[in-house]
């Protein structure tokens, strides 16, 4: 009984060195995460977004706001508690020698170890064995890599979500509030025609290189919303996507292949990251782009003075086809992490972040 009981505090502390290390430590791939981390993150988000439906905004927004940095506490709790189990499960697999001349009861060990992981102190009990000893230097030593880990890996999670953030909120002027796709690409046409499309939307490229990037290394970001309550990241990413491919099927040939790149990497930035949420694509459940509003799509293109590329029927047709690779990806992702995607065409409002203030 003792063996097995060592052999399963043993192999409680692997398993949760190697998910501190996987989840800290090394840079995560699309098809492999800690299983803890992404079951917590999974789990404890349904009910947390339910309880936040039932809130009027801002507070549900505020709320769901919260899941982030809450994740993170959730996921160190579970890990320091298993360790905590483990090197218990060890200590009372060896005989408990704790004290000195009398027996040791499992909460004894529970209570050592635990002292011992967070502040290295004995707790009022002392190692009486060689083996009681160096379980109790590991354990004091495992507290110290997890802690040290931790306030590590905070900076660069932070400074990542404020990259982020900063280009998300440039979208804003551009854009608008929420952000949509045909006032991005007509304010840019209306500038500079085409030309000026293609370099605005070619500067999108690296953000979503980085937005890949860092979300899947870190997938608690995907967590962190926006300060305001209408922008959030997958917004800007599908509003990307979707200027990227109104560009693409719009414009003259051969006028905005930097405009592919950006397409291609946005693409493929939502769809790894809806396979690393565990959500699969599905068939589109509304149309965000109606004829109707295709056709004011049209008219405002030809109002802003650039030539398109081809007939409405032709560009439709193209248009259709390019958000059939992203679409699917955009809606599940956005059930699953309860953010909003941006509608298609918004008009000029007087509610745009910038301006307005908190007084008016």
């Amino acid at each position: 009984m003792h063996v097995l009981v060592g052999l399963i505090g043993g192999a409680l502390i692997v398993l949760m060195l190697l998910e501190i290390f996987l989840a800290f430590l090394l840079p995560r791939r699309v098809k492999r995460d800690p299983l803890l981390a992404r079951r917590v993150a999974i789990y404890a988000f349904r009910p947390w977004r339910a309880v936040a439906r039932r809130l009027p905004d801002p507070a549900g927004d505020t709320l769901l706001g919260m899941y982030g940095p809450f994740g993170l506490v959730l996921d160190l709790i579970l890990w320091v508690a298993l360790l905590m189990l483990g090197y218990s499960l060890l200590q009372w697999a060896a005989g408990s020698h704790l004290a000195h001349g009398r027996s040791v009861d499992f909460g004894e060990d529970v209570y050592f170890s635990a002292a011992t992981l967070v502040s290295q102190s004995s707790a009022g009990l002392q190692a009486q064995t060689g083996f009681a000893r160096v379980l109790q230097v590991l354990d004091a030593a495992t507290g110290l890599a997890v802690l040290t880990t931790v306030i590590s890996y905070l900076p660069s999670l932070y400074q990542a979500f404020s990259r982020r953030e900063t280009t998300v909120s440039q979208l804003d002027a551009r854009a608008g509030s929420p952000p949509s796709a045909a006032r991005l690409v007509v304010r840019a046409a209306e500038r500079g025609g085409w030309a000026a499309v293609n370099e605005y939307l070619h500067e999108w490229e690296g953000w979503s290189a980085e937005l890949m990037e860092t979300h899947l290394s870190y997938p608690t970001l995907a967590y962190f919303r926006s300060q305001h309550v209408n922008q959030n990241w997958l917004s800007a990413l599908c509003t990307i996507l979707d200027a990227s491919a109104l560009t693409i099927a719009a414009a003259p040939a051969g006028t905005v292949e930097d405009t592919r790149y950006t397409f291609a990497i946005s693409r493929h930035a939502i769809a790894d990251l809806a396979y690393t949420f565990r959500v699969h694509p599905a068939d589109a459940t509304g149309d965000r782009l109606p004829d109707a509003d295709f056709d004011a799509l049209i008219e405002e293109l030809r109002a802003s003075g650039v030539p398109l590329g081809d007939a409405p029927e032709k560009i439709h047709e193209r248009l259709q086809r390019f958000r059939r690779l992203y679409e699917p990806y955009a809606e599940v992702l956005a059930a699953r992490l309860e953010l909003s995607l941006p509608p298609w065409i918004a008009p000029e409002s007087q509610t745009d972040n910038w301006r307005t203030t908190a007084w008016h």
